[in-house]
Parts: C-alpha cells; structure tokens; sequence
C-alpha cells in the first residue's frame, strides 16, 4: 500500500502512525514474559474465629467490625483474610480468618488490641444495652504444604 501525502509535512507523521501501529502489534505477538513469582508470604500462622451473636446482636456486631475492628486490627499487626456470614443468615454466626507472622505474633497483637483504649470505649459503647457476644471458639491453623501460600501487598492478602 503506498502512502501519498496530500500536504507538505504529512509523510512524516504517517510513518510515525505506521512504526507506531508496528510497535503496538510487534508488542502483542511477542511471547510474554513470565512475571516474577510472587514472594512467599511472611504470614505462616492463620487464625479462624466463629463468634455466635446473642439473640438480635449480629447487626451491632457487624456495626462494631466496621467501625472499629477492623483498622484496629490493622493496627495492631493482624492480617485480615477474610470475613464470612452463614448465607441464610440465620443462627446470628460471623466467622473470619487472620493471618500473622508466628503464634508470638498473634499473642502479641491481641494483647495490645485488647488493651487499646479505643477498643476498650468501642467494645463499652456497643454492649450498653446487653452483650453482644454468646459465644467465640478459635482455630490456629498452619498452611499445608501443598497449598498456594498466599502473598501480602499492604496488608491485604492477594491470590
């Protein structure tokens, strides 16, 4: 295909357009490059906790996760994996994992965040009209060895 430029000075900037369309395609049918491999994670020691509200208590608790909680959490050195709800929402059950570096760690963490004095005003404030809380079993967990180790990137643990 020739190219015939109707004005002075345009040839140059259709070849410019040609060589840049060249690039952009050359660039697509290039083998990727394989992207590094995710560091390993620094996180070895996983927590689940299964809290079981009292009876019309599963709301305040949710209120009280998303209003204080959680950036305690982050806070005080906690990693939040996730957090889960039954799906018929029945029964008042919130379950939810954090990940930390050791069992030390985690000690450590919950130590200060229970000693945190705006825990401590939080907790106060969401329980003045009767505990929130039934119930709290906790599971330490460590990951498998044929699991994906998951990596962090501020805090936020990523597939």
């Amino acid at each position: 295909m020739a190219i015939t430029p109707e004005k002075p000075g345009r040839k140059a900037s259709s070849w410019a357009l040609i060589l840049a369309a060249g690039l952009a395609i050359s660039s697509l049918l290039a083998p990727a490059q394989a992207a590094p491999a995710p560091a390993k994670s620094s996180l070895s020691f996983y927590e689940m906790r299964t809290y079981y509200a009292n009876p019309g208590k599963l709301e305040t608790l949710k209120t009280r996760f998303r209003d204080h909680a959680l950036r305690l959490f982050d806070k005080h050195g906690m990693t939040k994996v996730g957090f889960w709800l039954k799906e018929d929402g029945g029964d008042g059950v919130l379950v939810y994992i954090l990940a930390y570096p050791s069992k030390a760690a985690r000690d450590a963490s919950w130590v200060a965040f229970r000693a945190d004095p705006e825990w401590q005003a939080a907790a106060a404030a969401s329980e003045v009209d009767g505990k929130l809380l039934a119930k709290v079993e906790s599971v330490f967990m460590t990951m498998a060895d044929f699991s994906p180790h998951p990596t962090t990137e501020s805090g936020v643990l990523l597939k």
